[in-house]
């Protein structure tokens, strides 16, 4: 029944994707983060005390998330036909396969007809750094970079927990990555308050970053690229980066596109010096957008096969 759910969730990811106007459960965790964050700063004067408050922080707004979707999700099985139709909904929130793709799209078309301006925007939406200075270059190598990133947030982290606990766990990892993405960055306001938020963050999405190595590698044999690269590369330059797992998926993709990603970012001003990943065999490209797309499908269509046999099988 679940495997069912999980199947029909990511074929309405890939049809669906998020419209705009649908009420998206990240929509109300946000206001869960910030209505809890304002309440522990009224409260938590010192560093210490924020840091511990981000633990307060973390605890309320993944239980609730979870216990709220159990909940939903139990009730929905005295209803028949409801379980399905319930789990699968939710499942299908957990999931961004079009929406990354859509979003990334968004920006290669401006590029393809050369408004920089614009295209740097669109990219603002998608990315934490500041791209108000990004020549093209910088701004195809962002957005394969956040596609990369994201193919282990969006995709392949919420199927795993899906897999192994449904709808609550899948969109109690939703409500970790959305305390990262909210609160985790080490600026002055959130080094304290959002300590605890990146450090799990980083724990939840440990195992999938380095099974999409695997997933990633065998996409890229799918779609003709340099598979054995993608895994080298990956591999050889996993340290290549703050963060503990980002560097799996953009080596992965850097290796398979034979691309160098990485170097220096602008986030809230400051310069953040990153080391690069992967060779450049070759300059980057728009069209590398396109292949960068293929390959999270590829990778999102290995990780349904290969999750359900192992599922199947244990």
């Amino acid at each position: 029944m679940n495997i069912l759910s999980i199947y029909i969730g990511y074929i309405m990811d890939l049809i669906i994707g998020d419209p705009y106007s649908f009420p998206h459960p990240v929509r109300y965790i946000g206001k869960l983060i910030k209505v809890t964050e304002n309440k522990i700063r009224k409260v938590a004067k010192t560093d210490k005390d924020l840091k511990k408050g981000g633990f307060v922080l973390w605890f309320v707004t993944v239980g609730i998330t979870y216990l709220v979707t159990y909940l939903i999700v139990k009730l929905s099985s005295f209803i028949p036909g409801g379980f399905i139709i319930v789990n699968s909904l939710l499942i299908y929130t957990t999931l961004a396969t079009k929406c990354l793709k859509d979003e990334a799209v968004k920006i290669y078309k401006v590029l393809k007809i050369g408004d920089i301006e614009k295209s740097r925007i669109q990219l603002s939406y998608i990315v934490g750094r500041d791209t108000q200075h990004l020549d093209e270059g910088e701004i195809i190598r962002a957005t394969i970079e956040t596609v990369a990133e994201n193919t282990v947030d969006g995709i392949i982290a919420p199927m795993f927990y899906a897999f192994i606990g449904g709808a609550p766990l899948a969109m109690a990892y939703k409500a970790i990555n959305t305390l990262d993405s909210t609160v985790g960055y080490k600026n002055e306001k959130y080094k304290d308050l959002g300590f605890a938020s990146a450090k799990i963050d980083d724990i939840a999405n440990y195992i999938p970053a380095r099974i999409s190595v695997l997933l990633m590698m065998v996409g890229s044999l799918i779609l003709g690229y340099d598979y054995k690269n993608s895994s080298k590369i990956a591999i050889r330059d996993r340290k290549n980066h703050k963060s503990p797992n980002c560097a799996y998926p953009e080596g992965a993709v850097a290796g398979a596109l034979g691309v160098q990603l990485g170097g220096t970012n602008i986030y809230f001003g400051q310069s953040v010096y990153k080391p690069t990943i992967g060779d450049k065999i070759r300059d980057i490209e728009i069209d590398d957008i396109v292949k960068t797309n293929k390959i999270m499908y590829a990778t999102s269509i290995t990780s349904m096969v290969i999750f359900t046999v192992l599922f199947m099988t244990l």
